[in-house]
């Protein structure tokens, strides 16, 4: 049997969590979000005619590897390309174990361009809703694998209460029936398989009938180039979540609006 990474990650997030909140207690860390002002519409941008483009910021992760060893040093000028490119929203890897991802990353890049933001985290504990929005997050993850019925819709209405857009990321079947019932208004199907990072490029095409047109879809991982958005875009995609074709390409702006080029039907 393959190892279900994700359950690594989850257990070490809540090792994590047991720290932050010794650091930070809970009470507090919900009384800074609530005082915070609504962030930008990650919904509205992602809903917006045309495809969509999350550009991810990553450094690392546990399929590939390393990706941008100099990211600490390029992460801020990436993201501005991103933002020059056309990019509707840039989603912020700040899971450190696995991704070597960083809180401060998140906060620094909310500093520096005027975009939407996802925090890309395995969300498990309430605290890391209210912590998104301190950082400066527009929208949180939500992974139907972790989350499992009331938890999923708890977590989403809590986002929902916050101004935070919740990207309800879903994997199968039933994941996407789980997605519904919490009432989620953006659904991503995840090509990966985050049991054993084994990816699928046409896997969140199967799921695509499941997802009804007042659900914003998003097909996420598994774009290399940018043609490979166009079924994607004729199947009705909102928006794509790119990340790893980024990091590794000579010019993210210019790789950003040919996807959105060969989204188009012209």
């Amino acid at each position: 049997m393959a190892e279900d990474i994700l359950q690594k990650i989850a257990a070490a997030t809540a090792q994590r969590l047991k720290i932050l909140k010794k650091e930070k207690s809970l009470s507090a860390v919900r009384r800074e979000a609530e005082e915070l002002p609504a962030p930008l519409d990650f919904r509205e941008a992602l809903a917006r005619p045309g495809l969509a483009v999350i550009a991810e910021l990553k450094q690392a992760s546990p399929s590939k590897g390393l990706i941008c060893p100099n990211f600490p040093q390029l992460y801020l000028e990436q993201a501005k390309a991103y933002a020059k490119g056309g990019a509707a929203a840039i989603s912020v890897l700040t899971e450190p174990d696995f991704f070597l991802g960083s809180s401060l990353y998140l906060k620094k890049v909310h500093e520096t361009v005027a975009l939407p933001l996802l925090r890309k985290d395995f969300t498990i504990d309430e605290y890391q809703i209210y912590e998104a929005k301190t950082l400066g997050a527009s929208a949180v993850l939500l992974i139907c694998s972790l989350l499992k019925d009331s938890r999923l819709k708890d977590f989403s209405a809590l986002a929902h209460e916050l101004g935070l857009a919740a990207l309800v990321e879903a994997h199968s079947e039933e994941e996407v029936e789980a997605a519904l019932s919490a009432k989620a208004k953006i659904i991503g199907v995840n090509n990966r398989n985050l049991r054993d990072f084994s990816v699928s490029p046409t896997h969140s095409l199967r799921l695509r009938s499941l997802i009804p047109s007042a659900v914003l879809f998003v097909a996420e991982s598994g774009i290399e180039k940018p043609e490979d958005v166009l079924p994607l875009k004729e199947a009705g995609a909102a928006a794509v979540l790119i990340g790893e074709a980024l990091m590794k390409s000579p010019d993210p702006a210019a790789f950003i609006a040919a996807v959105q080029k060969g989204g188009s039907r012209a």
